[in-house]
């Protein structure tokens, strides 16, 4: 856009738009013809055709919107559509009519529920340019047409597996602060996911328009809270200095752009001498944050110092496109302590949005300059392009063949191998998102990591080890949808019509479109998401017996969906329980359940998924599994102890010769012990015992105990709560309790079902309740402060860790930051940032700690029990004003009190007589 500008000869140009668009805003010609700006139209792998695509990859960027609840992120999101051409009106989201916010929850509530995935064009194509100008080294890349698929996040603490999958696909990020607020709790939760899957953000300060916004300040708070060197790419333009903001001044072009009042396609550029005349000041300060810029890069980048003392030291005359490719080498490749790129604008107001799009492509990297995506194959880890290459099936290989006891095969040979592997391996994707369209059916989306998806082939799910044939390829535009052959390398777009992908699974074809890929590459795995527990419940009931059926099939379209949910039944009520991460979130699930799938059913009340814990241990109890198992007789025996465990404290257990596995699934330890039961290792790598049946391995006997155990574990024998803390130990011993042939690993699992469930009968009242205590960190202001420590800490029974000193969120997943925590805090006194208008000085100097005021942010950490906070969020801002917030997370499961126990035991009770 600025380039564009630049070129442009009257002071007043209104910015680019696309002739000969189709309905969707795009321009006919370059999305089905163009052989260079196409997202999809490369069919075969010549050298021309591979050097096209390269070149679609350069010019491709897959970014995320990520941020707070309310910091405006869908419309920021509809302004780059408008600006773009993909639309024609702009989207409001308080009338609902935006273009990603499509569900009625998320218009009714207007918040963002679901990510939504959607292509455009920036700079917009022109006609008759599908082909494309060449870019040139010296020129900024936003002088030439490239694809962005974007997709927009949702901003709610509910919704924060549904920011995780789609971080873990995207190559960049941009960030979005409300100048307001500043940087608030989620939003740090979010910017540190994002730091763990090394994705490179740039930071836009938005809402700039609004009484109390504070630029300066919340620059600051990116240092100290984001742990980052802000990079202070534009400064807010007040008229007069103080008055209504109009427009951002460029350090890195040395040029202000004010908007005219109305759709922001209208922007008026100033050169420095220009701004001199018509604003002084922010001319001066303008300098100041070049001279900033400049300072702040050189010291990360020798290049920059190179090209610094070539100007003569001149902090003014050093080339914006130099401290562009700069401010890019600083986000793709440094270590350390990060450069933040800070953008400026109000999005509503249609200011500062066509820059920013300008900083994605200019900034943000390619699919082709993004780290390695790590995979799994055969149990060895590795990045896709060592497997590409071929290096990590030689050590897949030959880490294969050491097991079995065989001397290693020649290198060369493997080489050839793994070589032919490869080249039978046509692509590889990943499911990140599955949703259930009303019209289309089940729609999976895929990002591409190797090669390219075609129509008609058969995908392979190394997850379940199933195949699927794809019928239709799709290129989501929100909830439009252009039909494609293929979905190449780098890309984003949908399978429609498969049956059995969810969340998370890795898709990969094979030439010939062969059903069964060769060993090994059948255990490709793409990084999957760790699922974070649910810890709110509610009833789910239909209306009669024969809508069951279709209700089962309504929830199991929506856990396909969302993994974050969870279905159980209890066993005694047979009751279905439904499952989620806060009361929002199984609002919305109710909600898509009754209105949006149809389902004849009731909800009950959001319940508390509390937790059983035994008090002391068990004896020793063996049980016999002996009956039918659908017309076939198994046989089997276990012998189960059951007592308290704790993972800080408890000792492992010592009988190491005897032991054959440890595991600790849901905050529990199942350790299975097997005196005399001697094991080898086949020819295959396969563990066998001769005193197993045939039908019998190692590894199959410690899966039915496991499963055994850990179906009994399920359900607490006096207030029938999952059993939480506990340690049980199975014992096999062959000689009593295997019984040849008839000893199946269905009655090995019932075995140890059965003893597993006794020795838990046998605590009779020695059991305690636990429930789950949140950290929770709420933001409020100055004036609110007192009231909500009062109430957190004598009404809620939590207690205070900290004010204005977060303690990190628990992840939830392997995207947690694993270096900034350990970097020294930043003083903000070093910290560049420009004075705000309405501030005083006092407030403004980052040096000193801010005055009291009764408008300043403050930040409390506590630890409350999660039954306090059902409803919390009301009771919050009735106590802050409506300015409060907050987020939690599940710290740990704790032993209630005996008064405590007694109360809770008995509103349980009075809620189901």
């Amino acid at each position: 856009m600025v380039a564009a500008l630049l070129r442009a000869s009257p002071a007043v140009r209104p910015l680019r738009q696309p002739p000969n668009t189709n309905r969707l805003g795009h321009n006919a010609q370059s999305v089905r013809r163009s052989p260079k700006w196409s997202c999809w139209g490369f069919q075969s792998f010549s050298s021309s055709a591979a050097n096209r695509q390269v070149e679609s990859l350069d010019h491709t960027r897959n970014i995320g919107i990520i941020a707070h609840i309310d910091a405006g992120k869908t419309t920021t999101t509809e302004r780059m559509l408008y600006y773009s051409g993909f639309t024609r009106r702009l989207g409001d989201v308080d009338e609902g009519s935006t273009v990603t916010d499509f569900l009625p929850a998320e218009r009714a509530r207007g918040i963002t529920i679901q990510s939504a995935a959607i292509t455009f064009h920036w700079p917009p194509d022109k006609a008759g340019e599908s082909n494309g100008p060449q870019h040139d080294a010296r020129t900024p890349k936003s002088a030439v047409p490239h694809t962005i698929n974007l997709i927009d996040t949702p901003g709610h603490a509910d919704f924060t597996f549904e920011v995780m999958r789609s971080l873990r696909i995207l190559d960049g990020a941009v960030c979005i602060l409300d100048g307001v607020a500043g940087v608030e709790a989620q939003t740090e939760k979010v910017w540190h996911q994002a730091s763990g899957y090394r994705i490179p953000r740039v930071v836009y300060v938005n809402k700039l328009d609004r009484d109390g916004a504070a630029f300066g300040r919340t620059v600051r708070e990116v240092a100290t809270r984001l742990s980052g060197w802000p990079a202070v790419c534009h400064i807010p333009w007040f008229k007069g200095g103080n008055g209504q903001f109009i427009g951002v001044a460029d350090a890195i072009n040395l040029q202000g752009l004010r908007w005219d009042v109305g759709d922001g396609k209208s922007v008026k550029l100033f050169d420095l001498q220009k701004l001199d005349a018509e604003e002084h000041e922010l001319a001066q300060e303008l300098r100041r944050a070049r001279v900033a810029l400049v300072e702040l890069l050189s010291e990360h980048d020798e290049t920059l110092v190179e090209k610094f003392f070539e100007y003569d030291e001149d902090h003014l005359a050093v080339p914006a496109i130099d401290i562009l490719e700069c401010l890019r080498r600083c986000l793709l490749h440094q270590t350390g302590r990060k450069i933040i790129p800070i953008f400026a604008g109000a999005s509503f107001r249609n200011i500062g949005v066509q820059p920013l799009l300008d900083a994605v492509v200019n900034l943000l990297p390619s699919p082709l300059e993004t780290p390695d995506p790590e995979v799994s194959i055969g149990g060895v880890k590795g990045g896709l392009r060592r497997l590409l290459s071929g290096d990590l099936l030689v050590e897949q290989s030959n880490k294969a063949t050491s097991t079995k006891g065989k001397p290693t095969r020649k290198a060369a040979t493997v080489q050839a191998e793994s070589r032919n592997a490869i080249e039978k391996l046509h692509g590889c994707g990943l499911a990140f998102k599955v949703v259930n369209d009303p019209k289309r059916g089940v729609l999976v989306y895929v990002r591409v990591y190797s090669g390219s998806l075609d129509r008609n082939s058969v995908l392979f799910n190394t997850n379940l080890n199933i195949s699927e044939r794809a019928p239709r390829l799709l290129k989501m535009y929100a909830n439009d949808a252009v039909e494609v052959d293929s979905i190449p390398e780098g890309h984003i777009g949908v399978v429609a019509g498969l049956k059995h992908t969810r969340t998370g699974d890795t898709l990969v074809t094979y030439t010939g479109n062969k059903a069964s890929p060769p060993e090994p590459l059948n255990t490709l795995q793409l990084r999957p998401i760790a699922v974070p527990p649910p810890v709110f419940f509610a009833s789910v009931e239909p209306h009669s017996l024969s809508e069951e059926k279709r209700l089962q099939e309504c929830l199991a379209m929506l856990l396909r969906e969302d993994p974050s949910l969870h279905v159980t039944v209890d066993e005694d009520s047979g009751q279905t329980l439904l499952s989620g991460m806060g009361e929002l979130h199984l609002e919305i699930a109710r909600d898509r359940l009754l209105n949006e799938f149809k389902a004849k059913a009731t909800m009950g009340r959001i319940e508390i998924g509390y937790r059983e814990c035994p008090l002391s241990a068990s004896g020793p109890v063996t049980k016999i599994f002996d009956k039918e198992i659908a017309g076939r007789k198994g046989k089997a025996g276990c012998t189960a102890t059951v007592e308290p465990f704790d993972p800080d404290t408890s000792a492992s257990p010592d009988e190491s010769t005897a032991l054959l596995s440890i595991e600790s699934p849901d905050g529990n330890q199942i350790v299975i012990l097997a005196p005399g039961l001697l094991v080898e290792t086949n020819k295959r790598g396969v563990e066998e015992s001769p005193l197993l049946p045939s039908t019998l391995d190692i590894a199959t006997l410690r899966s039915a105990l496991h499963n055994g155990c850990v179906a009994a574990l399920a359900r607490g024998p006096q207030f029938t709560f999952p059993m939480h803390n506990t340690r049980v130990t199975l014992t096999i011993d062959p000689s009593a309790h295997l019984f040849g042939n008839e000893t199946t690993p269905s009655a090995l699992s019932a075995a140890a079902r059965l003893a597993t469930s006794s020795a838990l009968r046998n605590l009779s009242n020695s059991t305690a309740l636990m429930e789950p205590v949140m950290n929770v960190i709420i933001s409020i202001d100055e004036a609110s402060l007192g009231a909500v420590v009062h109430d957190i800490s004598s009404s809620r029974g939590g207690h205070i860790i900290s004010l204005d000193e977060e303690v990190p969120l628990p992840a939830t997943d392997l995207a947690s930051s694993p270096t900034d925590d350990y970097l020294p805090a930043i003083n903000p006194a070093k910290v560049y940032a420009p004075p705000d208008p309405f501030q005083s000085p006092s407030v403004a100097d980052a040096s000193s700690a801010a005055a009291p005021s009764t408008t300043r942010p403050r930040t409390i950490t506590a630890k409350v029990p999660l039954k306090e906070m059902v409803g919390y969020l009301k009771h919050l801002r009735s106590l802050s004003a409506g300015r409060g917030t907050f987020v939690m997370s599940v710290d740990r499961f704790e032993k209630m009190s005996a008064p405590r126990q007694k109360a809770v035991l008995g509103e349980l009770r009075g809620e189901y007589l």
